[in-house]
């Protein structure tokens, strides 16, 4: 009988080599606001580069450079690669890491542009174009058909995956799926022993079909920080109110209630059309002793820091501003994609 490979999804707050960027290119549909964007990007990178290594997929990697370099990253640890995207989004195109039997294995799902709705084909081969040039050294990479995105969804590290089910069961994605097939799937390649399949929330702008990581993260194994409203006249109240009831019923694996930590939602962000942009704070990302959190130049960006300094204790809270991405309705942890410890050379 063949051995059984034992297979988890590491949390974000474990041991780091690495966050991946996907720069903007020069010709798409941001174009008008791409120093704005670019300028959000080489924030990020700068912090990670002063905890971890940070890799750039750009087109342009004399100018990629040249912005990173001017924010005072530090450029040794920061290794930019010549490739073509479609968009910025890596917590969705990029590599997902799983451990199987203690060694990282990067898995490449499909990504379909979140169901159809954008131009992906550039981004969907970008992990694979990556691995061919050596970037994560020699982890194991493997292709697999099951279109998933990063950011839907979130892994506790000990055996608990969650997700959205407006997101996952959107037809456009895996149609042959039912959700009990899903589950199975994530099961069996992410090494979960349960599905926590969340049926409620959503943040106006969000045209991901509501992401997990702009409602409802994992702070500790038994800690979920969300996203709350308490204006009864904001359109998401009422779904951010039905999100908090649900939280209430979900237990830890050993039957415990979560302790839930709610986030305030920042002042409504226009774009120039007058629609609602997607900001929250439930977008942060993790790294190797600070918590990158999304900034918006409002005065619930100090009120989010203090909140999620008691989620994590030790790490550092680093703003960083974050009205480039939400512009095209994506934040902080929308544009970064974390490598586990080993991934990297």
């Amino acid at each position: 009988m063949a051995k059984r490979i034992s297979v988890r999804l590491p949390a974000e707050w474990e041991p780091q080599s690495g966050v991946q960027l996907t720069w903007p290119n020069e010709g798409g549909d941001w174009r008008d606001r791409l120093d704005w964007i670019e300028a959000s990007l080489a924030g990020i990178a700068r912090e990670v580069s002063l905890r971890e290594t940070c890799i750039i997929a750009t087109d342009n990697p004399g100018r990629t450079g040249e912005i990173v370099r001017k924010v005072g990253a530090r450029m040794d640890a920061v290794r930019i690669y010549a490739l073509e995207s479609n968009d910025i989004w890596a917590r969705d195109h990029g590599p997902i890491t799983i451990q199987a039997d203690g060694k990282p294995v990067i898995l490449d799902f499909a990504f379909n542009a979140w169901g159809l709705k954008y131009p992906g084909n550039l981004d969907n081969m970008l992990t694979r174009r990556l691995a061919g040039m050596g970037a994560f050294g020699k982890t194991r990479v493997r292709t697999l058909p099951l279109v998933l995105e990063g950011g839907s969804i979130e892994s506790d590290g000990a055996g608990t995956i969650m997700t959205t089910t407006e997101c996952l069961l959107w037809p456009n994605r895996n149609p042959a799926y039912n959700q009990r097939q899903l589950d199975a799937q994530l099961c069996r390649y992410l090494g979960a022993e349960r599905v926590i399949w969340i049926r409620n929330g959503h943040i106006p702008g969000d045209d991901t079909n509501s992401h997990i990581d702009t409602l409802v993260r994992f702070c500790s194994v038994d800690t979920l920080a969300y996203c709350g409203c308490d204006d009864p006249t904001d359109e998401c109240y009422q779904s951010l109110k039905t999100l908090e009831d649900e939280l209430r019923t979900l237990r830890t694996l050993d039957g415990r209630p979560y302790k839930l930590v709610k986030l305030p939602m920042p002042p409504h962000i226009f774009d120039t059309q007058g629609e609602r942009l997607p900001a929250n704070y439930a977008n942060f990302l993790i790294i190797n002793g600070a918590v990158l959190v999304p900034a918006y130049g409002v005065p619930q960006d100090e009120e989010a820091i203090a909140i999620l300094a008691k989620c994590f204790p030790g790490r550092k809270m680093v703003p960083v501003d974050s009205r480039g991405p939400i512009v095209i309705y994506g934040s902080l942890h929308c544009v970064t994609m974390q490598l586990p410890e080993g991934v990297l050379p």
